[in-house]
């Protein structure tokens, strides 16, 4: 399996744009921490967070490619679970339907960031840090806010044994420290 510094070669190789490598780097820390509370690998729970968007910048104008570029990459760089999982992430047009609690947890922390990230944009004070628990909660179950964000691929959470507030927290505590720590 790739390390993580060989990981981030690829992905400083592949994504030019700093906020795509940020967001790659909030996916990475929540799966870390999902894996650890699941007792699930971290390292490759990790590497999949952190390289699943690989191919973003490439397909930016034909999204139904979406992880077809990034899963053929890392073919021998990362175990078929952690490739699959890039793949699951747009089962719609790679045709690989999620499974695996790797699967949904990557498509589910995908989701609530940048549903997260919108949430902060949207806010008087445009700052991550400002947000609570509550202004999550009302935003996910506010269907006139974030329309382009599917609620029902954040809610796989359930499916990996994370009730949906125990997730918000762990994916709002997680970017809250990565920005106090100044990686985002």
């Amino acid at each position: 399996m790739i390390t993580k510094e060989q990981a981030m070669s690829l992905l400083k190789k592949y994504l030019k744009d700093e906020d795509n490598i940020k967001n790659s780097l909030v996916i990475e820390a929540i799966l870390r921490d999902i894996a650890r509370r699941l007792d699930r690998d971290e390292e490759l729970w990790g590497l999949t967070g952190l390289l699943y968007n690989l191919d973003y910048e490439y397909t930016l104008n034909d999204p139904e490619k979406r992880g077809t570029f990034s899963s053929q990459l890392l073919e021998n760089l990362l175990p078929e679970r952690g490739v699959n999982a890039i793949k699951a992430n747009n089962y719609m047009h790679t045709d690989y339907i999620p499974t695996s609690s790797l699967d949904k947890s990557l498509i589910a922390v995908d989701s609530m960031v940048g549903l997260i990230f919108a949430i902060a944009r949207a806010d008087s004070s445009k700052n991550i840090s400002d947000l609570d628990l509550e202004d999550i909660i009302d935003k996910f179950y506010d269907s006139s806010f974030g329309k382009r964000f599917n609620r029902s691929r954040i809610k796989l959470c359930v499916d990996i044994g994370i009730d949906i507030t125990t997730f918000f927290k762990i994916c709002l505590n997680t970017i809250k420290i990565l920005k106090e720590d100044m990686v985002i």
